[in-house]
């Protein structure tokens, strides 16, 4: 990300039109009296502790190591973090059952080479997490084990991994991620790579390359789930193509509610049924409230348009902060994410739909969804839309149980077990 060359009229042009052009959003949705705030009841309570609540997505990893504390006791999560989304306080209070920690390293470690030990150091970060507050976490590799651990009172811990970057083109370093608790891989982050397109970067593929599909191929006999955030929808279509295990979004919400290209188009979302996979869907308020999704989508624009004329991060990085002041981001409320529940269960249908909150690993969150304790408002707000108890239990976690069921069944006949 570089500096402005005040010396290029082109570049010049370009950015004063994106500033003239760039519309501010208004700073917030309020609830109206169709929309009020959610109000958890009894039987919302009841469903709720019923439930196995998985959460597809967590950076709190990272969230960790960007405060400069790479150890437990300089932040103590059994005691409340007011500066994150996410500690052991609040994990109680929202009934959470299992948590797919990412292990996110930024796509920029694939260019200076550090993208798999930077990665290495995440993994060792949810150990030590685990280790650390034995009374709460319970390490969890496969199905069965999130369902021992929640029956204990335990969060089952499982590790997902956030960008194919960090396997640096080498299927054996994706086989020792497995080794090491790996359990999903994100195939893109926010850069095209050297096998797949991203979707908020220049597709150079059209999808995978060969490469890419023996990824797909490799993680189904691994007993790898492939997660498709992140992915152009060509790269979508075509591991939908490739994979004979059932594929997850670990965190992307729904393109025809709020159209950003992290979202997941109608055409896919019929495939993911088809596939008998899950959309997971994200919190972050620039994918599910569509003025946001519009706000996020300029600003992001803006920071692609900044890489190409300046070399300075520290530069690029004001240019943006001054514009997101200039143009606020508006919030959106709960409704908005049950929005993206309900079209994504009216395409795909309900038995395709989760939750991945991207908790500590974005900046805005709706109201009512602010941190880990918020989960039983969504219980309660798809109950206050007329679905059963059997069916929130499907989002909250039973969905996607069963899809890490049926990839492991999938690894075990392709390794011949």
């Amino acid at each position: 990300m570089k500096a402005f060359d005040d010396g290029t009229s082109r570049s010049l042009q370009t950015f004063i039109w994106l500033m003239l052009f760039f519309v501010a959003a208004p700073t917030n949705v309020a609830f109206t009296n169709e929309r009020p705030p959610v109000v958890v009841s009894e039987e919302a309570r009841r469903i709720h502790q019923d439930a196995i609540v998985i959460d597809g997505h967590n950076d709190l990893p990272w969230e960790l190591r960007s405060k400069g504390s790479l150890s437990f006791d300089k932040l103590d999560i059994a005691v409340r973090q007011e500066s994150m989304h996410t500690d052991i306080p609040r994990l109680r209070e929202g009934g959470l059952g299992a948590q797919f920690w990412s292990v996110y390293v930024p796509a920029s470690t694939a260019y200076d080479g550090t993208a798999l030990s930077a990665t290495l150091e995440q993994i060792e970060m949810v150990r030590a997490m685990i280790e650390r507050y034995p009374d709460t976490f319970e390490r969890a590799l496969t199905s069965d084990d999130i369902v021992r651990a929640h029956a204990s009172g335990k969060i089952a811990s499982l590790i997902g991994v956030e960008g194919g970057h960090c396997i640096e083109n080498s299927l054996n370093v994706l086989r020792q991620l497995y080794k090491l608790g790996a359990r999903y891989m994100t195939l893109t982050h926010s850069d095209t790579l050297d096998w797949a397109d991203s979707a908020t970067d220049e597709p150079r593929h059209g999808g995978l390359t060969a490469f890419g599909e023996d990824v797909i191929r490799e993680m189904n006999r691994l007993g790898m789930m492939v997660d498709l955030s992140h992915v152009s929808p060509d790269t979508m279509k075509h591991a939908l193509r490739i994979t004979e295990a059932p594929i997850i979004f670990s965190h992307s919400s729904a393109r025809a509610v709020a159209d950003h290209p992290r979202n997941v188009p109608d055409d896919v979302l019929k495939k993911v049924a088809e596939n008998d996979g899950v959309v997971m869907v994200n919190f972050f308020s620039g994918f599910v409230v569509p003025a946001a999704a519009d706000n996020y989508a300029q600003s992001f624009a803006l920071r692609r348009e900044q890489e190409k004329l300046l070399d300075d991060k520290d530069k690029i990085d004001a240019i943006v902060r001054r514009w997101r002041r200039a143009n606020p981001m508006p919030r959106g409320t709960i409704h908005d994410l049950i929005d993206h529940i309900e079209h994504i269960a009216t395409i795909a249908g309900i038995d395709h739909v989760g939750i991945g909150s991207d908790y500590d690993g974005v900046s805005i969150l709706p109201e009512q969804l602010e941190d880990v304790s918020s989960y039983p408002l969504i219980t309660q707000a798809l109950l206050d839309r007329g679905y059963s108890g059997a069916d929130i239990k499907k989002v909250l976690g039973q969905n996607l149980l069963r899809a890490m069921k049926q990839t492991e069944q999938v690894a075990q006949r392709l390794q011949g077990n």
